[in-house]
């Protein structure tokens, strides 16, 4: 098991876009800049996809030309098909993210593909990264269970993560877009992607609708999981995904994993004052429970 972990911030991105209102340009740049600041080295910032269908990332042209000095972080683009990446390649994000869906059903409400057709595209999105110099990784959608199609064989994750990572996807993300893995299903899960794609590194990307996304982002550790995903504050969802509440707190795992003696690099003291500025922000109380509670051994003066 690892003893350092890389985290990936998706608060901007994911975190934000199934909101009801519009989080002005300027507040999401600070949570990218208050991201930094606390320690993140990959951030995803922005998605390109069509503002009529994720109105919250309508601007993401303009938080890509506004981004503050990335420090050494990597800014992460999320695309769907070609016309979003010939968008993220006109920006200054360093990294793009593609997007396979692991079912039918949700592929064609989320992106109006079939679930082979969404693996082209990934495949089309890596080449395109890769022939203008940038880095690409792939997640898996729904790699854990649709909410239209129901169970995911583990087999057929494994063999999409194949393909992508013979497409050079320099990291295979698993999805649980829904919330409905449980840690048994993510060891089954990663042990399938791992015999597909045993050179690629493999990240998780948990949702916390049935309040399983902490246990499951230490199963994903202990089976060999080099990188999660987190959202401060708890806030996220698909608006594609019925009932599919927020990710898992950035400052949850972070305690997590600190307290388990597996280093992250982020400081949690700066990721409670951010859940607390974003709360404010956002004008109602976020879902993370280490934000409420704070950090243990309470801060001596």
């Amino acid at each position: 098991m690892a003893t350092r972990i890389e985290l990936v911030e998706v608060s901007a991105r994911d975190g934000l876009q199934n909101e009801p209102g519009f989080l002005p340009t300027a507040d999401k740049l600070e949570l990218i800049r208050r991201s930094i600041a606390a320690g993140y080295r990959r951030i995803e910032v922005a998605s390109f996809v069509h503002p009529g269908r994720v109105p919250q990332m309508a601007d993401a042209e303009a938080v890509c030309e506004g981004l503050p000095p990335a420090g050494g972080a990597t800014r992460i683009g999320l695309v769907l098909n070609k016309r979003g990446a010939l968008r993220a390649l006109a920006t200054q994000v360093e990294e793009l993210g593609a997007v396979a869906c692991a079912a039918d059903g949700f592929a064609t409400r989320n992106q109006g593909r079939t679930a082979d057709e969404t693996v082209e595209d990934a495949l089309e999105i890596l080449r395109l990264a890769r022939e203008n110099g940038r880095s690409a990784q792939a997640t898996i959608s729904v790699a854990f269970g649709c909410p239209f199609d129901g169970e995911v064989d583990p087999g057929r994750v494994g063999e999409i993560a194949g393909k992508l990572a013979e497409g050079g996807a320099r990291e295979i993300g698993l999805g649980d877009t829904i919330g409905i893995a449980v840690p048994s299903q993510v060891r089954r899960v990663m042990r399938e992607v791992a015999k597909a794609a045993p050179r690629t590194p493999i990240r998780l990307h948990f949702h916390n609708t049935r309040n399983t996304a902490v246990a499951n982002a230490w199963a994903g550790v202990e089976e060999g999981a080099s990188t999660l995903d987190g959202s401060i504050g708890g806030i996220g969802g698909c608006p594609f995904a019925p009932n599919a509440t927020g990710n898992v707190a950035s400052e949850d795992l972070v305690y997590m994993l600190e307290r388990s003696g597996v280093s992250t690099g982020i400081d949690l003291d700066a990721l409670i004052a951010t859940a607390s500025w974003l709360s404010e922000r956002m004008g109602r109380p976020l879902p993370g429970l280490v934000s409420r509670a704070g950090g243990f051994p309470p801060a001596t003066s």
